[in-house]
C-alpha cells in the first residue's frame, strides 16, 4: 500500500544527521589514508560513499582555512549578500540556482549531491530537482562482505593471468573454479576494480564523455632513452576489510618506477600527487601515456601536463600493448608482494610497497633490459 503523504517526512526525521565536526573527523581520517574507506565506514557507522564525499569536500575546501582576515570578511559579506538575494528573487530562482550548481555530469552518483541539512530545500525537493527517485536516495547499500572481497581477489588473480578476459570469459573461468556467479555481478565488480579486457570487444571501456581523449603517440614515437616517455596506471589492492587503490608512474624505456601513491578512494587527487612527485624529482618527459580512465582524462590532470609542456598520449580502447610495461609491473607487484604477504594494515602495505619498489628499481634484474636493473638503465645506479 502506498505510504501517506506525510510518510516521507517521518522517514526524513528518522534519518541520521551528522554534525560538521563528525564529518570533519571522518574526512581527516580518510585523508590520512591509513584505513580503507570500508574500514572507516564500519568504524563510524556511515557508508563508504559518504567517506569519499566528505574526504573530497575537505580536500577541496581546506584552503579557505588559510585565507587572510580581509578575505574571510569579504567572503562573509558576499555570503550575506547572496542570502539576501535569495530572499528577494524567491524560491523558484533559488531552486534553479541550486540545480545549476549541482547538475550532475553523465553517470555521476546523484545521491552525493543531496544536502540533507540545506536550510531551504527539503530532501524531497532536491530529489525532484535532480530527477532522483526518493527511494533511490533512501537506499543504503550493504557494506562489502568478506565473500565479495574474496571474489574480487579471485577476479584480480585471474586478470593478472589472463588480462584479455572480458566479463563473459571471466565469469566462465570463475565458475570452473567453483564460484557461483553470473555475468552481471562480474561486470559490476570489474567496473568497481577498474579492470577491462585488453582485447578488442564491445563496451570494454567507459570513459567520461565530457573529457577529451588524446591519440596514442608511442606507436610513431617509440621511447629510445630515459624520459622520452612515462606511463601511469591504477590497480586495485585487496585488504582484509575493503581495498586500496595504487597508482604508479614509470619511465617507459627503463621501467624505472618514478613515483607511486596509495589511496582509499578512486579519485584524481592521488594521481596528481604522484605526477607532481615525478615531475619534481625527475624533470619532464617528452610524452606521458595513460589509459582513458576519468582520473587521467580529467581537466586537472591534463592541464598539469599541458602546463609542463608534456605531450599527452592515451591508450587505444582494447589495445593489448599500449601500456604493457605498467601491466607487467602490476603482475610483479601482486605476485611478488601483495598476494605473498596479504597485508592486514594499510601502514604495513605502505611499508611493503616502499621496500618492494626500491628492490624493483635497484636490485631486481629485468629480462627485458638484458638482466640490468631499471635504475642502471635509467642512469641512477
Amino acid at each position: 500500500m502506498a505510504p501517506a503523504r506525510g510518510g516521507s517526512r517521518t522517514m526524513a526525521a528518522k534519518r541520521k544527521r551528522h554534525s560538521p565536526e563528525f564529518k570533519a573527523r571522518v574526512a581527516l581520517e580518510a585523508l590520512k589514508g591509513m584505513k580503507t574507506s570500508q574500514e572507516l565506514a564500519r568504524e563510524y557507522g556511515v557508508h563508504p560513499t559518504q567517506v569519499a564525499q566528505w574526504k573530497g569536500q575537505l580536500r577541496d575546501n581546506a584552503g579557505e582555512l588559510f585565507q587572510s582576515g580581509a578575505a574571510r570578511e569579504a567572503q562573509k559579506h558576499q555570503e550575506s549578500e547572496l542570502a539576501q538575494a535569495y530572499e528577494q528573487i524567491g524560491r523558484l530562482n533559488m531552486e534553479l540556482t541550486w540545480l545549476k550548481k549541482n547538475a550532475p555530469p553523465p553517470e555521476s552518483d546523484r545521491r552525493c549531491l543531496i544536502e540533507p541539512d540545506h536550510p531551504q530545500l527539503s530532501v524531497a525537493q532536491q530529489c525532484r530537482l535532480l530527477g532522483l527517485p526518493r527511494s533511490t536516495y533512501d537506499y543504503r547499500p550493504v557494506a562489502v562482505s568478506s565473500e565479495e572481497l574474496a571474489l574480487m581477489e579471485a577476479i584480480d588473480r585471474q586478470y593478472l593471468d589472463t588480462p584479455w578476459y572480458g566479463s563473459r570469459q571471466m565469469t566462465a573461468a570463475l565458475r570452473r573454479r567453483g564460484w557461483p556467479v553470473n555475468r552481471k555481478r562480474i561486470q559490476r565488480l570489474m567496473r568497481k576494480m577498474g579492470l577491462q579486457a585488453i582485447a578488442p570487444g564491445p563496451h570494454t571501456s567507459r570513459k567520461q564523455p565530457q573529457h577529451p581523449v588524446y591519440p596514442y603517440l608511442l606507436r610513431d614515437h617509440p621511447p629510445r632513452a630515459p624520459n622520452d616517455a612515462w606511463a601511469a596506471d591504477i590497480t586495485f589492492v585487496p585488504m582484509p576489510i575493503g581495498f586500496m587503490y595504487l597508482v604508479a608512474i614509470i619511465d617507459w624505456h627503463s621501467r624505472f618506477v618514478l613515483a607511486w601513491e596509495l589511496s582509499n578512494t578512486l579519485d584524481t587527487a592521488f594521481c596528481l600527487e604522484a605526477l607532481d612527485t615525478a615531475l619534481q624529482r625527475f624533470g619532464m618527459p617528452g610524452i606521458f601515456n595513460t589509459d582513458q580512465g576519468t582520473q587521467f582524462t580529467s581537466e586537472a590532470f591534463t592541464n598539469r601536463l599541458k602546463t609542463a609542456e608534456v605531450a599527452i598520449s592515451m591508450d587505444g580502447r582494447g589495445r593489448v600493448y599500449d601500456n604493457i610495461f605498467v601491466e607487467r609491473l602490476w603482475r610483479s607487484v601482486k605476485y611478488e608482494l601483495v598476494y605473498l604477504h596479504e597485508f592486514r594494515e594499510v601502514l604495513d602495505l605502505l611499508k611493503g610497497l616502499e621496500t618492494y619498489f626500491e628492490y624493483f628499481n635497484h636490485r631486481r634484474p629485468n629480462q627485458g633490459l638484458d638482466e640490468a636493473t631499471p635504475a642502471e638503465v635509467y642512469g641512477l645506479a
